[in-house]
């Protein structure tokens, strides 16, 4: 018999024990054919009564043939605990490391290649079949630019998610704009974000009770102290994100009205900025009333949508983005 054909049968009588139940009245030739093709074997009855009938000549399988239709099961005490994963958990974990691989460093995923690995294997030993090759028409593609995660020093990492696991100080260092080499700095941590390809740890320092970021790819050296770390007074992590601290901001909320290309207006009519979003028709197109965090993000997005958007309120964050646009303009030479 080819190597091939042999692999098949393999893995299809592998993942028929897998179908068998511990206990009667056991599962029917019907059903374990059933489940072998939502696993993405093409099998008839015949064949798995074949498979069946091998597979109870080594292994302590029972057929409760009392009344018909038959049923298959482990006798008991018997079954056995059979490793491998299934179609679906394989395709699952393929479409998942496509997506992790580009996202987060590789020390994130290295404690998954086993599992990663075993999803292919199993998707190579289903080669051809239709189910299978559903990871070749599906394909995740981030937003916006794709960059490439920043390097993380492993032991850097350790020790940052040592201090946090454990509600320890850490004491690092740093580089800033003015220390470019990096200044010693006591913090407090209290999260771990990943944002895109970057990870953040969100942590206080020495007197202040404001969490801020630090980037770990950035950390020079970590060191876990013994001093247990300070938790400000009723920080919770979702009402951080909830009130937009992943996005660079000061923590507070500003409604903007702007206004809209027509392009513009129905991407944000499909994916809100806000809850409480209005687009309303204005005498110059579409006009857009939003209450946002105020935030190095918004700013970000609404000079990434060039004339798209025209910010008229608040009249601070529109005279910031006029400045923001007159400087690219000399930039660029004035032309």
């Amino acid at each position: 018999m080819p190597r091939a054909t042999t692999n098949a049968t393999l893995a299809r009588q592998w993942e028929l024990l897998r179908l068998v139940p511990g206990r009667p009245p056991g599962k029917t030739v019907r059903q374990l054919v059933d489940g072998l093709e939502a696993a993405g074997y093409a099998v008839t009855k015949r064949t798995v009564e074949r498979d069946l009938a091998d597979l109870a000549e080594i292994f302590p399988l029972c057929c409760n043939d009392r009344s018909k239709p038959f049923g298959w099961y482990w006798e008991k005490g018997a079954q056995l605990e059979i490793p491998g994963m299934d179609l679906d958990e394989a395709l699952s974990l393929g479409l998942l490391e496509e997506v992790l691989r580009p996202l987060v460093p590789e020390s994130f995923v290295r404690g998954l290649e086993g599992r990663f690995e075993e999803a292919r294997r199993k998707l190579a030993s289903l080669a051809g079949n239709e189910r299978a090759d559903w990871s070749e028409r599906v394909r995740y593609v981030p937003p916006g630019i794709t960059f490439l995660p920043p390097a993380v020093v492993p032991s850097i990492l350790r020790e940052v998610q040592e201090a946090l696991l454990h509600s320890r100080q850490l004491l690092v260092v740093y580089p800033s704009v003015d220390h470019k080499a990096g200044r010693e700095l006591l913090l407090h941590p209290l999260a771990l974000l990943q944002q895109g390809v970057r990870t953040y740890l969100v942590a206080s320092t020495f007197d202040y009770g404001k969490p801020l970021f630090y980037a770990v790819h950035r950390i020079v050296s970590a060191e876990v102290l013994e001093a247990p770390a300070r938790r400000p007074e009723g920080f919770s992590l979702d009402r951080f994100l909830e009130r937009g601290g992943a996005q660079f901001g000061v923590g507070q909320s500003l409604t903007m009205k702007a206004d809209l290309s027509e392009t513009l207006a129905q991407l944000l009519e499909e994916t809100p900025l806000s809850r409480d979003q209005k687009i309303t028709k204005g005498k110059n197109g579409p006009v857009l009333t939003a209450t946002v965090f105020d935030s190095w993000q918004l700013r970000f997005w609404i000079l990434s949508q060039g004339p798209d958007i025209v910010v008229r309120q608040p009249a601070a964050l529109r005279r910031e983005l006029v400045a923001r646009i007159e400087a690219m303009r000399a930039a660029y030479g004035g032309g």
